[in-house]
């Protein structure tokens, strides 16, 4: 444990590293830069190509390669080598300012939505010296955005970055109004991140894993997570030794991993960070996902990221817990000991909540995948309606604000529990409420709704610029007010009444809160062909225009490749479902049943009744037909889904999935009657329940 400090970033090019090595004129540059955003000069990013260099080769790297992450979900890099030609055969290792601040991938082969033609091959990446560098696989990879050749965004990080510098400049403006000035306000995230660890041999035997990352077949173990004993239960020691090699790499990229433990479902677990601001902690875990996924190999299993991997327990989320701080380093979602007289905290809050009701939608959209849709609501992750839980302290006090009557001066509690050796705990300001898509824990937001597979990128754009735009509606209210004290009293009254429908504290699950959140105009946008189309509605259209966050033709372009990523997924589902039907389930089902009607042929032909095999044989010759049958009719669905994009997506979701789950249906019931040694592939009891 000594070595950790030691060990701790001891593959990034970090501020440590940069102070030690940089001019002390240069590094002051390059911190002001990475602190304010101000531009950097071309020579300064020449000092720092330099020393970079020689610090990556110190560390045995022989290439370079600006880290990006276009609109795959995935990071991309392109290497090349720090080696230069000098003549008469020789060559030195070289690495310009150039060279780090812009590179040029090709941009045909990524989605653009429309926004680039195939032929229009040409893309820039362009540094962010905010993120730092770091060495993986003896490659230098620089954190950069990307975009095409004539300038539209085509990845995440560019408008990441574009809605960190909006809610800043509308956050400073309101922290003025309370006498405070701050260069520079930022969100920060802790991602929490969920996954499965399996037997490698396992996933190889598994077409539907292989190429989909989900199960498609598979009937329900007699054991699940039933017994509740796996959550937070003592960490297997194969898993305990691939965890400690997870943490070992991650803090040596400077990622700060710092809790573990297992999850509900069998094989599942989970690993959650410190808190980094957002644009770094989009990067770190980008690249934790892929960390998680080498480490689990060397180790004997197969990370798994998917949403949904198994049916019938629960899936894997990404628990995106924000916040919002200034340069000095306050917490602006601290409510401090009585929230009712923290005037600022209050007009943040009032901030977020509105944020939040008039962009329900955007927040939906955020995590609208084709894995996501088979988890939101599945009595393991929020319903896929948005609404905010706040608790009993902070509800009190804004139905206090809302009828103008007072709430009392509540003295914080404690909890006794009862036993003399253990002290009295402080009671928070909130419970935790599991069921509920946008928590307050005290001093953040925890939004529970992203898949475990998702880049985080998305979510925070959605709430950075939509808090941005109510800070700015706020500002320009608050600003012009002759007495900004009774302003700010009507402006916290007026928009928490207008919004306080968006706050639940119940159970999300339950059928009355559906029925509650359709009176109250709340949206429940069940799948992602639902969700996306409103990417384009005029009132999102208008606020990410108003921050420069997103242009018109950029929106949309997002909406395109949202629905072909869903509409692909599913159709790549359907056909790998058909392969694995008709080349291993069918004959295998055909071939036991053929054994158990010989052997009931044999029995009758010593006088003896079989009525066991023959009733056996029946079950698993119809059952099997009907499987057939249901496979035609899915790849007749196929072959009728229209051209176009959205109409494609809502048909994937209303007529291929229905046929997808009749399929398995009766192939799931055909596993529980056929012998395990004819079956083609490992169960789920096989999968789950390894030693």
């Amino acid at each position: 444990m000594s070595r950790v400090p030691e060990l701790f970033g001891s593959l990034t090019f970090n501020e440590e590293v940069m102070r030690e090595r940089l001019p002390k004129d240069v590094f002051r540059a390059l911190k002001k830069t990475m602190e304010e955003g101000s531009p950097l000069d071309p020579s300064v990013a020449n000092v720092v190509a330099t020393v970079m260099k020689d610090w990556a080769a110190e560390k045995g790297a022989t290439h370079f390669t600006h880290w990006f992450q276009p609109m795959t979900g995935v990071t991309a890099e392109k290497h090349d080598s720090f080696l230069s030609p000098v003549g008469g055969g020789a060559v030195i290792m070289e690495f310009s300012g150039k060279e780090l601040m812009k590179g040029e991938p090709d941009a045909s082969s990524f989605p653009s939505g429309g926004l680039r033609a195939t032929f229009e091959a040409r893309g820039y990446t362009a540094w962010d010296p905010t993120s730092y560098a770091f060495i993986k696989d003896k490659t230098l990879c620089i954190p950069t955005a990307f975009c095409s050749y004539t300038g539209e965004i085509l990845d995440k990080k560019t408008p990441l970055l574009r809605s960190m510098d909006a809610i800043s400049k509308q956050a400073c403006r309101v922290l003025k109004l309370f006498g405070k000035t701050a260069k520079r306000v930022t969100t920060t995230v802790g991602a929490e991140q969920e996954y499965f660890l399996i037997n490698k041999e396992d996933y190889a035997k598994r077409l539907d894993l292989v190429l989909t990352g989900r199960t498609l077949f598979g009937a329900h173990s007699p054991k699940g997570q039933e017994m509740e004993d796996h959550y937070f239960g003592s960490i297997r020691p194969r898993v305990k030794a691939f965890m400690e090699e997870l943490d070992e790499e991650l803090w040596k990229l400077g990622v700060p991993a710092k809790t573990e433990h297992n999850e509900v479902a069998p094989c599942q677990h989970e690993m959650a960070p410190v808190f980094a601001t957002t644009n770094i902690a989009t990067d770190q875990n980008q690249l934790a996902m892929e960390i998680m996924r080498k480490v689990a190999d060397r180790h004997g299993f197969v990370c798994l990221l998917h949403e949904k991997p198994f049916e019938g327990i629960n899936g894997s989320g990404k628990h995106n817990n924000w916040s919002i701080s200034t340069d000095s380093g306050e917490n602006l979602l601290d409510p401090g000991r009585t929230p009712i007289e923290n005037a600022q905290f209050l007009l943040f809050l009032t901030a977020v909540i509105k944020a939040v009701d008039e962009y329900q939608d955007l927040l939906r959209i955020s995590v609208a995948n084709a894995g996501n849709d088979h988890r939101l609501g599945a009595n393991e992750a929020p319903p896929a309606i948005v609404s905010m839980y706040v608790g009993d302290d902070l509800d009190r006090v804004i139905e206090s604000l809302v009828s103008g009557k007072s709430c009392g001066d509540k003295q914080r509690e404690y909890i006794e529990i009862g036993a003399s050796v253990l002290p009295p705990i402080p009671l928070d300001h909130s419970d935790r409420n599991r069921t509920s898509p946008f928590a307050f824990t005290g001093n953040k937001f925890e939004f529970r709704m992203p898949g475990s597979s998702f880049n985080i990128a998305c979510t925070n754009i959605m709430l950075n610029t939509a808090v941005a735009e109510e800070l700015r509606l706020f500002a320009d209210e608050l600003e012009s007010a002759p007495d900004f004290d009774a302003a700010l009293s009507a402006l916290i009254r007026r928009e928490l009444k207008a919004h306080r429908r968006i706050i639940f504290n119940g159970n999300g699950y339950s059928r009355e809160w559906e029925e509650e959140a359709e009176r109250r105009g709340l949206l429940n946008l069940r799948s992602t062909p639902e969700a996306l189309p409103r990417y384009m509605d005029e009132k999102n259209l208008r606020l990410f225009e108003t921050h420069g966050v997103y242009t018109y033709e950029e929106m949309k372009s997002r909406e395109e490749i949202g629905l072909e990523e869903y509409s692909k997924t599913i159709h790549i589902e359907a056909e790998t479902m058909l392969r694995i039907l008709s080349r291993q389930i069918v004959p295998a089902c055909i071939s036991f049943s053929g054994q158990v009607a010989q052997s009931a042929a044999a029995k009758a032909s010593i006088g003896l009744k079989a009525p066991a095999e023959q009733e056996l044989a029946r079950q698993v010759a119809e059952k099997t037909e009907q499987a057939v049958a249901q496979g035609g009719r899915l790849q007749e669905a196929l072959a009728h889904v229209p051209g176009e994009t959205e109409a494609a997506a809502r048909y994937y979701q209303s007529s291929v999935l229905p046929a997808m789950e009749q399929v398995r249906q009766t192939a799931d019931s055909l596993e529980v009657l056929v012998d395990k040694k004819c079956w083609p592939f490992p169960v789920y009891e096989d999968i789950l329940f390894y030693a």
